[in-house]
């Protein structure tokens, strides 16, 4: 029996996550001498309320591979003979790394995936690891079709200014956007790990225009896909764009959580998606 573990920055609903048996380690947020363990102490909604009231900028940190293990070796005592550790990308955080040092000593043999991705596309392969699983495909077939996933798997989003990125220092080749003295609204990748700008257009509307033609380049072999919001009023009016393109219920709209969200801001909307 596998079972599949994530972290928080996977944005994955949490019943979603229950349905599915997937452990989420979460990480920890801190709003200046205050720490929320992401999803924990602090959920999405609690999160943007925050930000707005707040004048602490948040900072993100890893879990430590202690907290890894412990849940390694639960899992193993539930039965599992094999855990597939699924998480964002080794570029932006240390949370891959410290689950890696725990699989040396988790009583159980662990694999540990960099989704070289963030949010949706780290919840996408953890979801697909869950529903193989359930099959009963063992770890190393997983592994395999993670691998295979990755490359198949995309996220592009909308962020009203860089600002957030540049002080998590994840800003990445989007850099090459900072100091023009025109108003940009970028649209930004996870592009082998690292955050790389995929345009620049002057207004939001623009913006949600060219993030639907991406969406629209690829919409004949979507296969999976969700969007993701930073509570942004206005998602509504780039759902419309996708009508007829690709279907999104309700269920597949997700609010972006702690994590991702103290990197990319207010009013962020974005689409993870993978293609046969």
């Amino acid at each position: 029996m596998v079972k599949v573990v994530t972290d928080s920055a996977a944005d994955l609903p949490p019943e979603l996550a229950s349905s599915h048996g997937i452990r989420v380690v979460p990480l920890t947020i801190r709003f200046g001498t205050e720490s929320f363990l992401s999803g924990v102490d602090l959920d999405a909604h609690q999160f943007w309320t925050k930000l707005r009231a707040s004048s602490d900028s948040p900072a993100t940190a890893a879990p430590s591979a202690g907290e890894f293990e412990t849940v390694y070796r639960e899992l193993a005592e539930e039965g599992a003979d094999g855990v597939v550790s699924v998480h964002l990308s080794e570029k932006l955080s240390a949370t891959a790394q410290s689950a890696k040092i725990a699989a040396r000593s988790a009583g159980v043999r662990v694999e540990v995936i960099d989704s070289q991705g963030v949010s949706g596309t780290t919840a996408l392969m953890a979801l697909r690891a869950a529903e193989l699983a359930d099959k009963g495909s063992d770890l190393d077939a997983i592994v395999r079709d993670l691998e295979e996933l990755r490359d198949r798997t995309k996220l592009f989003a909308v962020i009203d200014t860089l600002e957030y990125l540049r002080r998590g220092g994840r800003i990445g080749g989007a850099q090459a956007l900072l100091g023009t003295m025109l108003q940009v609204k970028p649209v930004i990748s996870i592009v082998d790990g690292v955050v790389e700008p995929v345009g620049r257009v002057r207004t939001r509307a623009k913006a949600f225009q060219h993030l639907a033609g991406l969406v629209k380049a690829d919409a004949g072999r979507i296969d999976q896909m969700v969007v993701i919001t930073g509570e942004a009023p206005d998602v509504d009016t780039f759902l419309s764009m996708l009508d007829g393109v690709v279907d999104i219920p309700p269920e597949r709209v997700w609010t972006l959580g702690p994590v991702v969200g103290t990197h990319a801001g207010p009013g962020v909307v974005g689409v993870a998606f993978s293609t046969t």
